[in-house]
């Protein structure tokens, strides 16, 4: 049995240590944040840019570059890899970590240390998941191993070793290296006893011991993962009991972990030790709180099998284990598909399926000789019919045989059997009559509409076209394109009708993928997608893998291991196909990378698939050698496309150890080296220059054409530009070409319309023959490119060579951004087009379009190219020194430096940057204080001193860009000139923002004297506002008050009243009180004034008004009286008021009519009559004489003030008279209620009416008065609070 693996990778362990909850389990990557804010430089403090590290980009450069444009910490780095490797994207984490190491460089070198060690792990990481050798039929360096990636570890490990050896991450990283190195190692011999084991694997061992007692021993012993570590080493060694002690140790000292789990290891541990059942407990708890964990399952699936071989196989126990043993643990669900036919003519298509040839036979015949039914016998005809048409080499003319009875068995002609005439059509196309074979397809279709009669007939036609592109012949098949495709469309679109419950067939769909290939490449993509999902649904069971413990796209990718290779490497192709990149490229980037990693995966399951057909027994007819060749090829095309060019160079290596004539493996390994290192001394010495393989090439296989392409493409590169075109080496093998293999080459073609583009661009042109001459030329550059695009008319730089011709020689810009924009729109994902457009918009000044033109250049170039980097710095230069804008050039300088970091071997680049630099300093200079600040002059400066520098190593270099003069003035000026500029600059600049800063600092102290001068002020008038309030609502509650205790005392009075006035009479009724009247004068004049009074004018009597009941009715709220009376449920007695006259030349007052009191409670002036009939407290009026009543006269008449009025209304109170004669009169008569007002006097003059409109007027000004001024007290001070006079100026209550 081999040895158990230790479980140093997922869950669990004992159960007395374990913890109850399984939430509690720690899981891996769990302290790694949901989301990230990175600050972002130059905007408002405190702005970040908020990153989902839950839904990473599939690119991370985008993160990369702003991480490096904000200089972002290693923090931020590191946790942006642990981000992606959360999500199982190590590559992308390993490519953060390096453009962070590489960002880190210009600090302090121990920042390295944690992104170093980080990369450490995520190798030791890939280490682990890598294969340990390569599989049969793979390529020698087609998958990278354990080894490559712990070589890449341990490269790390020594270069963070470098920086610090003491750095305490590093002991871990190293003791877990020694433990992977050691496990690739060869178990050594069993040492003779006595002898100690000192193989190179047990000294690694050892070494890995002594790393993790250092990590411990610098971590005080807290290092848990350093004492897994050295339980697994002991484990490796042999020493069972110290490794147990060791994983109990972590276990005890946290039992939360969870990954990796010590559990499995002290299962491990107590397996080998012989303790099986208590390893079956720890692995069940490890299951029992990881339910996805590969280890437990698999090791419990061990358990199970090793139990279930202690029973025999015949015995009842064996069968429940064993069988838990491969469903429930290892997820090998095993069922045989029993799937039998019940009658003659199912058992025999059924083993039809099977090829059961001699039981088909059987089958088939017995349905032909006992059946009573000719369609059964039909049936029978046909199965014999298929079976000998099934056979390597049929006998026709039996097929044929069979097939006719079979015809006329169910009526032949048009009511024949219809696959029995499928079949008569398949013979003649054996027998290559494709023609009666037509004949029969269209004459079936007219009839019947057949649908396979369709897909027969455009497969015929699909045959025709691809045998003439076959041939080479140039002969117009476009009607059998049509008619192949419009067949095969309505077979297809029949599909979709779920009457017909039509079965999809992949041979139709595999036709009009060809069909659409050259044309509509999307669309033949779409048919071979269909084709495979077609054949997964079609796949037996047995072919399917497990999915439920793989994740899903694992679990498609292994499902598709099973399918046809030469259907996984065309969709791969097609995912490539340069018309479906260039769609993409136009809507993203990211889109078109998406397509490129689809076509890698395709193509590495369809090496994969080829291994799967190879090892399939009895397989030889298919050429698996020549498949894996093929797809190799592509796949390595393909990571070209990726950038990922040491990948394709390994597996072009490959390819060449297998084949070493497989020239196009040859050509693009030549090509490679080429673009990436044209001449290199070093490759020279060991005979392997690029140049020279190239010349072997081309002299071997000079009739290859695309070699020739390649090798005008390396002279192009290579060659020094002569002045007389016809002596251009490259010239001449453009014409070696056309004239001795391809008259109709349109590389070569193009080729040579860019030659004589280029030597017109250089003429001269100071004269009217120099001109003329060049434009000339320009005309036989056209004459090529025109030729070109009549053999190719998606040719795009043809089109662009035409254009750019034109334009050249006739300046007209304006028509160059016309063409240049139609020839964008016709070729997509072409990065020229967009470099031609940035150069016309740069002539045009249009600067802001030509940085637009150029960034889209340089995202279908993936930011890779140093020349569109240095035309966008150029044009950044323009627009700052245009704008004066020291951000543009700025980023001019960025642009610039991003060209050299790419080729840093050209000077001209270093010359960009220094010539930006200087012109930044300069207009630094130039700048006024308010535009620029100090820290920006001395960034100009520093940026100066590195360009005259720059000047100086230029000018001494070998081929420097401009004469050697020039560039050492530009130096000296610099020197001189410019640095004392920027110095007065500089002085100036600081003494400007000194003065500012003082002065801002002023404004804003008085700026905060004056908000807190204002604060305290407003909250003063929010204190008095208060004050006011509190005193108005004490007011209010005190009128309240005291309008209330009035009401109730004046209620009290009017009920004592009220029991005054009324008796009971004998009937139990209540009647008024009456007294016995006294005769006499008094007596008298009492009639005479009531027989007034009361009879009107029918010359009856009169009821009298009840004035106090007019006051119950009123809605006004201040009739508190009024409304304490009704409460009090008093009955109200009748009033009335006398309007007084004159009487005679006496000058004494008589009443005259009724006055009605208004039915405002709020108004109480009383009538004249109240000022002289009644006192204040309801006593009888007296005779007034007449030197009185003329004094009140007078008064009035006269209109004397307030005063003077209130004063004679007070003298009249005093001299009201109370005898017995008053009170008889007073019971008849009831007294009114107030006084007048102060300033109101009597006017005889006036009618009733008239004083009741003056009364109701008062009303109305009081009600504004008030309403203007809520906090004046609406009573007025001389009467009370139900409108009676101040009780002061009264001898006794008013009612």
């Amino acid at each position: 049995m081999a040895p158990l693996l230790n479980g140093n990778s997922y869950a669990n362990g004992l159960s007395q240590h374990l913890p109850e909850d399984p939430s509690l389990v720690q899981a891996r990557f769990s302290d790694v944040p949901s989301q990230l804010d990175i600050p972002v430089s130059g905007f408002d403090i405190g702005e970040a840019v908020e990153v989902n590290l839950e839904e990473l980009l599939d690119d991370p450069t985008e993160l990369c570059t702003l991480l490096e444009q904000e200089n972002a910490a290693k923090f931020f780095w590191m946790t942006i890899a642990l981000a992606y490797a959360k999500q199982g994207q190590m590559d992308h984490s390993i490519e953060i970590l390096n453009r962070g190491l590489t960002s880190l460089n210009r600090g302090n070198p121990k920042e390295k240390l944690g992104p170093l060690s980080l990369m450490c792990w995520l190798y030791l990481w890939k280490s682990r998941q890598a294969p340990r050798m390569v599989h049969d039929g793979e390529a020698i360096g087609e998958t990278r191993l354990k080894d490559s990636y712990l070589q890449a570890a341990t490269g790390v490990l020594n270069e963070a070793s470098r920086i610090n050896p003491a750095f305490p991450a590093l002991f871990l990283a190293r003791g877990v290296l020694y433990l992977l190195r050691a496990s690739l190692q060869l178990p050594s011999k069993a040492a003779a006893p006595g002898v100690p084991d000192t193989s190179e694997r047990v000294e690694i061992l050892k070494q890995s011991i002594k790393c993790f007692e250092d990590a411990l021993r610098v971590s005080a012993g807290k290092n848990i993962m350093a004492v897994l570590g050295r339980a697994k080493a002991y484990y490796s060694l042999g020493k069972y009991a110290e490794a147990l002690d060791g994983y109990q140790e972590v276990l005890y000292r946290k039992p939360n972990i969870g990954d990796p789990d010590p559990r499995i290891g002290i299962g491990c541990c107590l397996w080998q030790l012989g303790h099986r059942d208590e390893a079956h407990e720890a692995w069940e708890r490890a299951l029992e709180l990881n339910p996805d964990s590969k280890i437990a399952n698999i090791l419990l699936g061990v358990y199970y099998i090793h139990d279930s071989s202690h029973y025999a196989i015949t015995d009842p126990a064996f069968g429940p284990i064993y069988r838990k043993a491969m469903t429930v643990y290892t997820q090998k669900a095993f069922k045989l598909d029993k799937e039998l036919p019940l009658t003659c003519a199912t058992f025999g298509n059924y083993f039809m399926m099977r090829k059961a040839w001699p039981t088909v036979d059987s089958l088939a015949r017995k349905a032909i000789e006992f059946t009573d039914v000719n369609p059964l016998a039909s049936d029978g005809w046909y199965l014999l019919a298929r079976k000998e048409h099934y056979q390597d080499r049929p006998d026709l003319t039996k097929v044929d045989e069979y097939y006719q009875k079979a015809d006329q068995a169910r009526g032949g002609g048009d009511k024949g059997y219809l696959p029995a005439r499928f079949g008569l059509i398949q013979i003649q196309i054996l027998q290559r009559d494709y023609e009666g074979a037509k004949f029969r397809l269209e004459k079936m279709i007219a009839q019947s509409k057949s649908i396979e009669a369709m897909m027969i007939l455009g497969a015929l036609y699909a045959e025709d076209v691809f045998r003439s592109q076959s041939s080479g012949l140039k002969e117009d098949k476009s009607t059998e394109v049509k008619k192949a495709i419009a067949l095969l469309e309505a077979v297809r679109l029949a599909w979709k009708d779920p009457q017909k419950k039509l079965t999809p067939d992949s041979s139709v769909l595999v036709y009009l993928a060809r069909l659409y290939e050259s044309d509509q490449p999307e669309k033949a993509l779409q048919c071979l997608l269909q084709v495979e999902q077609i054949t997964i649904n079609d796949m037996p069971d047995k072919d399917t893998p497990p999915s439920p413990s793989m994740d899903i796209s694992e679990w498609h990718t292994q499902l598709r291991e099973n399918l046809s290779p030469q259907l996984l490497n065309n969709i791969g192709c097609l995912h490539a196909h340069p018309s479906l990149q260039s769609s993409s490229s136009s809507l993203a980037t990211g889109q078109q990378q998406s397509h490129h990693q689809t076509s890698l995966t395709y193509f590495q399951t369809a090496l994969n698939a080829c291994i799967h057909l190879g090892e399939a027994p009895g397989n030889t007819a298919i050429d698996t050698d020549a498949l894996v060749t093929t797809i190799s090829y592509n796949l390595a095309r393909t990571h070209e496309l990726c950038g990922q060019v040491p990948q394709a160079q390994q597996i072009y290596t490959g390819l060449l150890a297998r084949h070493a004539d497989y020239t196009p493996a040859r050509t693009r390994l030549a090509y490679l080296a080429l673009s990436t290192s044209p001449h290199d001394p070093e490759s020279q010495e060991n005979n392997s220059d690029p140049s020279t393989n190239i010349n072997e090439l081309i002299t071997t296989h000079s009739s290859d054409l695309e070699l020739r392409a390649l090798y005008a493409w390396y002279l192009h590169r290579s060659k020094k530009r002569p002045l007389n075109i016809a002596e251009d080496p490259e010239q001449r093998h453009y014409k070696h070409t056309l004239q001795h293999y391809d008259k109709h080459d349109r590389y070569s073609l193009t080729g040579m319309g860019n030659l004589y583009l280029v030597t017109a661009r250089e003429m001269r042109r100071d004269t009217d023959a120099d001109r003329q001459k060049r434009s000339k030329m320009y005309e036989k550059a056209v004459e090529f490119f025109d030729k070109s695009l009549q053999l190719d008319g998606r040719n795009a730089y043809a089109a662009m060579g035409i254009a750019i011709a034109l334009v050249e020689d006739k300046k007209d810009f304006g028509g160059a951004v016309q063409l240049f924009s139609k020839v964008r729109e016709t070729v997509r994902g072409e990065a020229s087009v967009f470099v031609n457009l940035g150069h016309v918009f740069a002539e045009l000044k249009q600067y802001s379009r030509s940085i637009e033109s150029y960034e889209a250049a340089l995202t279908h170039s993936r930011d890779s190219d140093p020349q569109i980097l240095a035309c966008l710095g150029r044009v950044w230069l323009l627009k700052g020194k245009l704008d004066k804008s020291p951000t543009a050039l700025q980023t001019s300088l960025s642009y610039s430096q991003r060209a050299l970091s790419i080729a840093p071997q050209q000077i001209h680049f270093q010359f960009n940057i220094a010539f930006v630099q200087i012109q930044l300093a300069q207009l630094m200079y130039i700048l006024p204080e308010t535009q620029r600040t100090l820290d920006d002059v001395m960034k100009a400066a520093q940026g100066l001193e590195e360009a005259i520098e720059s000047f100086s190593e230029i000018a001494q270099s070998k081929n420097p860009p401009y004469p050697r003069h020039d560039i050492e003035q530009r130096a000296t000026m610099g020197r001189n000139t410019t640095r004392r500029q920027l110095e007065r600059a500089i002085q100036s600049q600081r003494e400007y923002e000194e003065k500012n800063a003082a002065k801002l600092q002023e404004a804003r102290e008085l700026r905060e004297a004056e908000m807190r001068r204002r604060e305290e002020e407003r909250q003063k008038a929010e204190e008095a506002r208060e004050e006011e309030k509190r005193k108005v609502r004490e007011e209010r509650d005190k009128m309240a008050a005291e309008a209330r205790e009035l009401a109730q005392k004046r209620a009290e009075e009017e009920r004592a009243k009220e029991e005054a006035e009324f008796t009971t009479d004998s009937e139990g009724e209540r009647v008024k009180r009456t007294k016995k009247k006294k005769g006499g004068k008094r007596k008298k004049r009492a009639e005479e004034s009531g027989s007034e009074s009361d009879v009107g004018d029918d010359g009856e009597k009169e009821k009298k008004p009840s004035r106090r009941k007019k006051k119950a009715r009123s809605t006004e709220p201040s009739s508190a009286v009024g409304s304490s009376a009704e409460d009090g449920g008093a009955t109200k007695t009748k009033k009335k008021r006398k309007k007084l006259t004159r009487k005679g030349k006496e000058g004494t007052f008589k009443s005259q009519e009724v006055v009605v009191e208004s039915e405002s409670e709020g108004d109480t002036r009383p009538t004249a009559a109240d000022a002289t009939t009644n006192g204040g407290g309801g006593g009888a009026g007296r005779v007034i004489s007449d030197d009185e009543d003329s004094d009140g006269d007078a008064k009035m008449a006269d209109g004397d003030d307030d005063t003077s009025a209130r004063q004679q209304t007070r003298q009249r109170h005093r001299r009201l008279i109370d005898d017995d004669d008053d009170e008889d009169e007073e019971e008849e008569e009831e007294a009114p209620q107030g006084v007048p007002e102060e300033g109101e006097g009597l006017d005889p003059t006036k009618t009733t009416a008239e004083m009741m409109d003056e009364e109701e007027t008062a009303e109305g000004e009081n009600a504004k008065s008030f309403a203007d001024n809520p906090h004046e007290n609406p009573v007025d001070e001389r009467v009370g609070a139900a409108g009676d006079a101040a009780a002061s100026e009264y001898t006794e209550p008013v009612l």
